[in-house]
């Protein structure tokens, strides 16, 4: 049986997306049917394209042109300056594709990197990032996100705060949240029945008995412990600095973190390019690039599309799975 098509997102026009877009149809044209959601006029122009009437029809378009599912703009493009008029544009494309996704129209979802000023200063975007607005038109209170690559899978349990404010952040709940949300993503959409789960000490050696912080011995193992007898196979907390190396990595399946650079910092060393960033905890699959909009090569023709064409085949994955 095979599925539907994947819808992959704008995202900010000024930025490298579009560019992206067009040379991810060119190394996937034969391989998985994907359609972009933009204006039309916003195209580099560097590949065919083909207006699409609806997503049923990708895969015909997909071997000779990129197939565009069109959403007007207030304003041209402009490579590397971000216009304010075009933000609402951004913000619909996204719920577009997440009514398509709702729908069973489309098998997952692949965004393209936004500018989050460019769309408070145009819209008043309330939320902080793609991940929170996604969760908010799913109406989902709670998701996770995880970096992941063909090497490791990672996820921060507390994301983008202070350093300071990461003691205070990371709660009981909020890690048991997120270790539930992780196993039952990967079981879902990985198709890892039984997850092995690693759990990172916020301190370092995981606070060595007390010696150097007591928020792995009072707040995460308990969580750990609790969790372990209904099943989960945990291990932790353990000391990051020995978390990462291949033996250790190839003893679990995802690395929970405590804080952000904690996980990021591993991943984007081991495979920079590779690293796709997926949303866990949504109804519907969505993976994105792990970049920005990369505004200071806009328009030169440098953008890497490694990342997401890495995000296009994981989605691709994901869905057959779930």
């Amino acid at each position: 049986m095979s599925l539907p098509p994947l819808a992959l997102t704008c995202g900010e026009p000024a930025g490298v997306g579009l560019e992206i877009a067009e040379m991810a149809w060119s190394k996937l044209k034969n391989e998985l049917p994907f359609f972009l959601i933009a204006d039309p006029l916003h195209l580099p122009g560097t590949v065919p394209y083909q207006l699409l009437q609806c997503p049923g029809d990708t895969s015909k378009i997909m071997p000779t042109a990129l197939p565009v599912l069109p959403h007007p703009f207030a304003a041209d493009r402009t490579p590397g300056t971000a216009q304010t008029e075009n933000a609402g544009g951004v913000i619909d494309v996204i719920a577009q594709a997440v009514d398509l996704a709702l729908s069973g129209e489309v098998a997952a979802i692949c965004t393209l990197p936004i500018h989050k000023k460019a769309l408070k200063d145009g819209a008043n975007f309330p939320h902080p990032g793609h991940t929170e607005y996604l969760a908010d038109l799913a109406g989902v209170g709670n998701v996770v996100m995880m970096l992941a690559s063909d090497y490791l899978r990672v996820v921060p349990t507390t994301i983008h705060i202070p350093l300071s404010e990461v003691p205070t952040a990371l709660t009981p709940d909020l890690l048991e949240n997120t270790v539930r949300i992780t196993a039952k993503g990967l079981q879902d959409q990985f198709g890892i029945a039984a997850p092995r789960i690693a759990v990172a000490g916020l301190n370092p050696h995981a606070g060595e008995g007390g010696a150097m912080g007591h928020e792995d011995t009072n707040i995460i193992s308990p969580v750990l412990s609790k969790l372990r007898s209904e099943g989960f196979d945990l291990s932790g907390p353990l000391s990051a600095d020995t978390m990462f190396h291949p033996a250790a990595r190839a003893k679990y399946d995802v690395a929970i973190c405590a804080y952000h650079d904690q996980a990021l910092i591993p991943i984007k060393t081991i495979d920079f390019d590779g690293g796709v960033n997926v949303t866990l905890g949504l109804p519907f699959i969505r993976t994105s690039p792990d970049h920005g909009t990369a505004f200071d090569i806009a328009g030169t023709g440098k953008a890497n599309p490694a990342s997401t064409i890495a995000a296009l085949r994981m989605a691709a994955r994901m869905a057959q799975n779930a």
